[in-house]
């Protein structure tokens, strides 16, 4: 079953153009990154920018869960890949809706080699 966050909260995502994620290492150490967030039929998603090699990707499904602060507030989430085409394109499309003006760090998130790092987020169950 699928869960869902709260409209408020979804709504800050939406609103929110850049947002830290925090993950822990396997060793336990706490990092957080700044990253971009998008939400998708109310959904919210991430894409890392380096591919499967970003530190805080590997970290959060590694774990399964980390949490995202956005406007100062932190959400814990649950993290599942979601490589599915269907996913993928629209995160991309929303990606160029939400970051339209940001050029070449729009490109960068758009690129083959990083789009099976789509990450679907939920609330801890």
């Amino acid at each position: 079953m699928t869960a869902y966050f709260p409209k408020a909260v979804i709504e800050r995502f939406d609103a929110t153009k850049t947002v830290d994620i925090e993950t822990r290492s396997a060793k336990g150490t706490k990092h957080s990154v700044p990253i971009w967030i998008v939400v998708v039929d109310g959904v919210p998603y991430v894409r890392s920018v380096r591919g499967p090699a970003g530190r805080w990707y590997r970290e959060l499904l590694a774990r399964g869960e980390g949490a995202v602060i956005a406007v100062g507030k932190r959400t814990p989430v649950r993290a599942t890949h979601d490589g599915s085409a269907k996913a993928i394109e629209a995160v991309s499309a929303a990606l160029r809706h939400k970051y339209p003006r940001s050029g070449q760090s729009l490109g960068s998130m758009l690129r083959a080699d990083v789009l099976d790092t789509t990450v679907r987020l939920e609330p801890p169950v």
